[in-house]
């Protein structure tokens, strides 16, 4: 096969817009059940979704008043041909995923919420806050698994954003065993907070090209339309290094590395943090250093400047990293074509696969799939291991999106036999 040829171009797709220009498709998230059923998630923004029957309606029975998100779920049991409409929840940025011989899907609405199943996702319970008060964020990214308890990372709302949520948000791991009922509040323990500008003095950012453009900070925007807002991370993912020989490996299991989408005007960096797990069950989030004490916030990572998704593979045993292609970042912002969306980096119609060992020398393994123009998005994806196989499910777009942000679909995509890309 040609390096340029997609693995999984062709799609299933789980949800259409009834109106591109003004419902927006977005938060894809997947997970796989010990039945074999593949759960998806999804939730509709744009202000067009107000007015949805199917958003009054839920308003009404969850008593939200103003609701203007809506999230669903949708289960296959032909792994991805056909898929039903569950339920709906009030809420978005929500991940699926399986703990203690139940399904959860976990997201926000401002406050954190959960919802639960116990029947394999077939029905589902009415929405739980899980915090009260403050603003949360986060994209459905990976869940981790560690002895006895679930891992799963959203982000909050810390300090004044002004125009900027990454520069605000602190990503916070949080556990919950997996025999309690993660919909109870008391279920889960949250990690210390940290702010990247708080971690990271930006004047010591210097050689690495970062940020790339000026920021509002300093007054000066690579364009009038598009600025460049302050530097941060988000959209969180959370690894554990299990290989003895890894330079960051903790005997005791006790320390798990967040990688994050960096946002920084450029391409190829992920931003990444650790939480190390006390023996009283507290959890501080620091920055990593290397042997020679030099801290670390940013790591090389394809695709790193945009929502990514890693996942670890045991049968490997490999970690594989799905996240955007950047082709043509150096392009002057000015010079960029119509359809392009927000700075050069910003590019969204190109998934790509990578795999590693150590989260930090990454081997290309394929372009998953591409929009045929860079308005049709395939982008902000995630990924679950069933067999031999990778499913994706993707926010996506055909020509009638309204940008490459705005997009009109959720599609579903197969890797067959994906372990074989391993060389």
């Amino acid at each position: 096969m040609n390096a340029g040829t997609p693995l999984a171009n062709e799609f299933v797709t789980v949800y259409e817009s009834p109106d591109a220009a003004t419902i927006y498709c977005n938060s894809p998230g997947i997970a796989r059940t010990p039945s074999g059923r593949v759960v998806a998630t999804l939730d509709l923004g744009g202000p067009g979704t107000a007015g949805m029957s199917e958003t009054s309606g839920l308003a009404a029975r969850e008593g939200v008043p103003g609701l203007d998100m809506l999230g669903r779920i949708y289960t296959s049991d032909d792994r991805g041909r056909t898929w039903t409409h569950r339920g709906d929840f009030a809420g978005m940025h929500a991940r699926p995923f399986c703990a203690g011989g139940r399904v959860y899907v976990l997201g926000h609405r401002r406050h954190l919420i959960a919802i639960r199943s116990d029947d394999d996702g077939t029905t589902w319970s009415e929405t739980r806050a899980l915090t009260t008060g403050g603003y949360w964020h986060q994209a459905p990214c990976n869940v981790h698994y560690a002895r006895d308890s679930v891992y799963l990372v959203m982000e909050r709302l810390v300090r004044d954003a002004r125009a900027s949520h990454a520069s605000a948000f602190a990503p916070v791991l949080m556990r919950a065993t997996f025999t309690d009922d993660l919909t109870d509040p008391n279920a889960w323990t949250y990690a210390s907070e940290l702010v990247f500008q708080e971690a990271v003095p930006l004047d010591e950012l210097d050689w690495h090209g970062v940020p790339f453009f000026n920021t509002q900070d300093d007054g000066v925007a690579p364009t009038p339309e598009h600025p460049l807002t302050p530097l941060g991370w988000l959209e969180t993912n959370v690894v554990q290094f299990v290989d003895p020989d890894h330079q960051w490996h903790d005997p005791a299991g006790r320390t798990f590395h967040l990688y994050m989408r960096a946002y920084t005007g450029g391409t190829g960096y992920a931003a990444v943090a650790k939480v190390a797990e006390h023996e009283d069950g507290s959890m501080v989030t620091s920055l990593q250093r290397t042997p020679s004490g030099r801290r670390v916030a940013l790591l090389p990572l394809p695709g790193g400047q945009m929502k990514f998704h890693i996942l670890y593979d045991e049968s490997s045993p490999l970690y594989w990293l799905l996240s955007s292609h950047a082709t043509d970042s150096m392009t002057r912002p000015d010079r960029l074509a119509s359809d392009r969306f927000d700075l050069p980096n910003n590019e969204r119609h190109r998934l790509q696969l990578h795999f590693s060992r150590n989260c930090v020398d990454w081997s290309f393994a394929g372009i998953v799939a591409a929009g045929a123009s860079a308005v049709q998005s395939r982008h902000y994806a995630s990924m679950v291991v069933d067999g031999d196989d990778l499913h994706v499910l993707s926010r996506s777009g055909d020509a009638r999106a309204r940008s490459a942000h705005d997009v009109n679909l959720i599609t579903f995509h197969t890797v067959n036999d994906f372990r074989s890309l391993v060389y």
